[in-house]
């Protein structure tokens, strides 16, 4: 489970609803079925009608990338790997590595080893991989693209919430009382589509971008590493090459394990 986006959303209640505690405002104010309803389903109903059905389709799938660890392999695993196979293809040839793929478990970096075991030539395989890339990021972008249409649109129908709530609020100018629970509960709207949009959804949408950007990072190293090992580079000019991508303080850490 990806523990910053549970932690940041405990977090985000709590602030809000000690806030409100704090401020003299009861919790239960939450409770409007007419605001939640304008809100929640609203701001659904936005992004459905801006959205493709197959996008919409995604967004279970969405829900689970914010909330889960990416499975995919990180650049520190993968540098010792490479190296591993630079040295089995200087010595057995690049054929030797057939044996590695079933020990691969991404599907990205075994169709690239796999078109470097059948022979294909190194421009070949970069384009196909980086075509994959694309896609990919194409697709991430949609996803993040979703969300952030409805931290665009909860705050809008907030305010369309507050409009309907002191329309309804005029009815009992006669009534102080009433008139003030009414002007009351009308701005429960608006909070809710301020919060779910700047709390919410825009930030499950900068998730996605930067679990999106990680991401490529790491299948352009593997890029780089299968080119590495299909031209016969050293083993240890591999892992120089590739350290490159990782932040000084890793990569002082990296040389030190291989000095040990």
């Amino acid at each position: 489970m990806d523990k910053t986006s549970l932690i940041g959303l405990v977090l985000a209640v709590i602030a809000v609803g000690v806030g409100m505690v704090m401020k003299g405002v009861s919790v239960s104010a939450l409770g409007n079925p007419a605001a939640l309803l304008i809100i929640i389903l609203g701001t659904i109903a936005a992004v459905v009608i801006a959205s493709p059905t197959s996008e919409v389709k995604r967004i279970p799938k969405l829900f689970g990338i914010l909330f889960k660890e990416q499975k995919i392999p990180s650049i520190q695993e993968l540098i010792p790997l490479f190296s591993d196979w630079a040295q089995v293809a200087r010595k057995e040839g690049l054929l030797a590595l057939e044996a590695k793929l079933s020990e691969v478990e991404d599907p990205f970096l075994r169709n690239g080893l796999l078109m470097a075991v059948d022979g294909q030539n190194a421009e070949f395989i970069r384009d196909v991989m980086n075509e994959e890339i694309n896609a990919m990021e194409e697709r991430h972008q949609a996803g993040a693209s979703m969300f952030t249409q409805a931290g665009t649109y909860a705050p809008t129908l907030g305010v369309l919430g507050a409009v309907v709530g002191l329309i309804a609020a005029l009815g009992y100018m006669n009534d102080i009382e009433a008139l003030g629970h009414a002007i009351s509960a009308a701005f429960v709207a608006t909070l809710l589509g301020i919060f779910t949009g700047y709390v919410l959804w825009h930030p499950f949408a900068n998730k996605l971008k930067t679990k999106s950007k990680h991401e490529v990072k790491v299948r352009q190293v593997m890029i780089e590493g299968v080119l590495s090992v299909l031209e016969g580079q050293a083993p240890k000019a591999i892992e120089q090459k590739l350290a490159t991508f990782l932040p000084v303080s890793e990569r002082v850490k990296l040389t030190s394990s291989d000095e040990g």
